[in-house]
């Protein structure tokens, strides 16, 4: 009987590997829990800086790496801003740069956090692994509140290192104490899936919320997960 009964449950417990064998969704923030940079902020960067869309965007993004990997914080982010661009801005002018960089990356996207809320009330763990200077996040600690219901947040200006480093992914893992092939990555950037996916871990793409919808259909996680 006692034979029987370790026969079963080695059975029972075999099934609910299979239909459990997905036990953590990571998402990035920007452009997947987030939409696109809030207009209004974007046009605020522009009028204060004077300097087209074209230049700014150049600009951002080639000092944007050092300030997600804590080279730099917020306000030296944007001094080396100016400075490459030879503008002379006042220390307020300075701070609203601050200011509405950071209300550029706020905007929330509601479908994909209620998805989140599904995905936990199914048992799943979730976390954030996001490319993320200081300024930005903290005051998204002091204004976004669901941020508390993911189980792990990982920002990389605090780990000095950005995704697609492969360590960033490894330290995620290890905080959900899963394995990679446990864990659904999902990011806008295909490089960051790609690393993601080489490590073992499943990915997808993110564009919409119809798209992931379709995505996860066509990868037969639907048979895992809710669906957004």
């Amino acid at each position: 009987m006692h034979n029987e009964s370790s026969v079963l449950l080695q059975r029972y417990t075999g099934v609910i590997e299979d239909i459990l064998a997905l036990r953590a969704v990571v998402f990035d923030y920007g452009m997947v829990l987030t939409g696109p940079p809030d207009p209004q902020a974007y046009a605020s960067l522009v009028r204060i800086t004077g300097l087209s869309a074209a230049r700014l965007d150049s600009l951002y993004w080639s000092h944007r790496a050092a300030y997600d990997e804590g080279e730099l914080t917020g306000e030296a982010f944007w001094r080396k801003v100016i400075d490459e661009a030879g503008l002379h801005l006042s220390e307020l002018e300075i701070r609203d740069l601050v200011h509405h960089d950071v209300r550029m990356w706020m905007t929330e996207n509601r479908a994909m956090l209620a998805w989140q809320l599904r995905l936990k009330e199914r048992g799943l763990m979730t976390a954030i692994v996001s490319n993320m200077g200081d300024t930005v996040h903290k005051q998204m600690e002091q204004e976004l509140e669901w941020l508390s219901r993911f189980d792990v947040l990982v920002w990389s200006y605090q780990l000095h290192m950005t995704k697609p480093h492969p360590g960033i992914y490894r330290y995620v893992l290890e905080r959900l104490g899963r394995s990679a092939g446990e864990v659904l990555f999902i990011d806008d950037r295909p490089a960051n899936i790609d690393a993601a996916v080489g490590l073992g871990m499943k990915g997808l793409v993110f564009s919409t919320v119809e798209q992931l919808r379709s995505d996860l259909k066509e990868s037969g996680l639907d048979s895992e997960l809710p669906l957004p």
